[in-house]
Order: structure tokens, then C-alpha cells, then sequence
């Protein structure tokens, strides 16, 4: 997506996979990211690293997509917060949650019930309980 500001912004808040398609320097913007991964969580892959790294982008993105948890930066998954936003859109991203959440009874309670199979990511100390 190449052109001026409103028109990328325009774009990725119509389908967020076009952040992938835009300049170098739009995918550094705060407010077109943001626009993007409200529309398409995992858009945030596609996000200069400090914006991985953002907790309001990353929290948006985590609670359209889960799975945008795999593109944030580890600080963020160590983050109850964000992780809980993660796992109650798709349990498997529980998966990606650092070692203490993978142990948080809150937590694995709400990736399992939102996908069973998420269990398999839990803490021992969890699954054994």
C-alpha cells in the first residue's frame, strides 16, 4: 500500500493485512498499526519492533486475534494482562505465555475453556492438579 497517510489508513482499517504491503515507515506508525491489528490482530507481525512492544497495540491485537501474542515481544507475554486477553480469544495461545502464566491457575483455566487442547501448554504442577 503505497501513498499518503489517510489513504493506508484507510486500507489497513478495511483489512488489516495490508499493513504487510505498506511503506517502511507506515508500519512504524502508531495509529496505522493500531488501526491494522483492530482489524486483523496478526497484522501486528508485520509492525516495527517497538510497536511489538506496546502494550495498547499489542493488547488490541491480542483481543481480535489471540495468536498475535507469537508477534509480540516476550516482555508483553510475561504480562497477565495481556496473556489473559490472549487466552480468552484462543486458548492455544498459551502456547506463547511465558513460564509463570503457563502456571497461573486463572490463566490455564481460561485458555482451557476456551480450547481444551491448550492444556498440553499448562505448567506440570497445573496438569497434574
Amino acid at each position: 500500500v503505497q501513498g499518503d497517510r489517510q489513504t493506508v489508513l484507510a486500507a489497513v482499517r478495511l483489512d488489516g493485512r495490508a499493513l504487510a504491503h505498506a511503506e517502511p515507515a507506515f508500519r512504524g506508525d502508531r495509529e496505522v498499526v493500531l488501526a491494522a491489528v483492530q482489524n486483523f490482530g496478526c497484522a501486528l507481525a508485520f509492525a516495527h519492533e517497538p510497536l511489538r512492544a506496546d502494550y495498547a497495540v499489542v493488547r488490541a491485537a491480542v483481543e481480535q486475534d489471540g495468536m498475535a501474542l507469537f508477534h509480540a515481544a516476550s516482555d508483553l507475554c510475561a504480562h497477565r494482562g495481556v496473556v489473559l486477553a490472549a487466552v480468552s480469544q484462543c486458548g492455544g495461545a498459551l502456547m506463547r505465555a511465558a513460564p509463570a502464566l503457563r502456571d497461573d491457575r486463572e490463566v490455564v483455566l481460561t485458555a482451557v475453556s476456551q480450547d481444551g487442547g491448550a492444556l498440553e501448554h499448562a505448567s506440570a504442577r497445573l496438569c497434574s492438579d
